[in-house]
Parts: structure tokens; C-alpha cells; sequence
């Protein structure tokens, strides 16, 4: 029996997939991401490669989702160019997908052993920026008497 846990959206694979291949060319753009939104459009970006620190592909699609009204994530994919595959989110894009998207779904390993797992599973015992937050309303403000 397949659960929700379980299932892999292929769909979002071959959307990044198609990217991948058609969109990434030369050294600046080689990583494609592909996000479904919980009103179920997909939405797809590539990585904006610089020296100086580009973003990743799946840091460009949630720009890329938010500027199409879809605020809210629920699987991403990231897939490289070449025919590589299927590649797992770096360590700042987990925690970036992790503090907007608490409950997100990441499709990652090898293309015999796809699997979706929540964005907790890939970033345990976690920081969570907005829990580390101060609440303007509750922050007292510094005396300077």
C-alpha cells in the first residue's frame, strides 16, 4: 500500500527534468527545481550560478512562486543538468525550505530509489529561524537612561 509518505510525484520530476535539459545551459545555469503548490501548479526555476554565491534552483523557484501568487509549497525537486538526476537540496537550501515550509515534501535519491521525505527528515533537531523570532508586540523596548 502506497502512503502520502511514500508516494513520489513524477510529474514534478520530469517538469524539473525538461528544465534541466532545456534551460540549463553552459556553467551559469545548471540545476533546474521544480515545486508544486498546494493548489497544484507546478512551478520551475534554474540555479543562477556566480562565484560571488548564486542562488540555488530551488531558492530561485520559491521567488519564482511567490511572484505567481503560490505562497504555499507542498514537494520540491531539484534535477541536474546532463542527465544527472535527481540531486538532494544543499545545507542552506534545506534550512531556507525548512523555515518557509515547515511541512514540505523533497523528492531525493537515485533514480531506482525515489523517494519523498518531509524537510524535517533532512534537517533533524533543527533550528527554526521564526521559532527564534522576538514578537515586536512582546519585545520591551531598550531603556537608555
Amino acid at each position: 500500500m502506497t502512503t502520502q509518505a511514500d508516494h513520489v510525484d513524477h510529474e514534478l520530476i520530469q517538469a524539473a527534468t525538461h528544465i534541466a535539459a532545456t534551460r540549463c545551459q553552459g556553467d551559469n545555469h545548471t540545476m533546474a527545481a521544480a515545486a508544486r503548490a498546494q493548489d497544484g501548479r507546478i512551478v520551475t526555476a534554474v540555479n543562477a550560478y556566480h562565484f560571488t554565491g548564486g542562488p540555488c534552483a530551488e531558492l530561485v523557484v520559491i521567488g519564482a512562486a511567490a511572484a505567481q501568487g503560490a505562497y504555499d509549497l507542498d514537494t520540491i525537486v531539484a534535477v541536474g543538468d546532463r542527465g544527472r538526476g535527481v540531486v538532494p537540496p544543499c545545507g542552506r537550501c534545506r534550512q531556507v525550505l525548512l523555515d518557509y515550509f515547515p511541512t514540505l515534501k523533497v523528492i531525493i535519491g537515485a533514480s531506482d530509489s525515489l523517494r519523498t521525505v518531509s524537510i524535517t527528515d533532512l534537517l533533524p533537531e533543527s533550528y527554526i529561524w521564526a521559532d527564534h523570532q522576538l514578537d515586536a508586540e512582546q519585545s520591551s523596548p531598550i531603556s537608555t537612561s
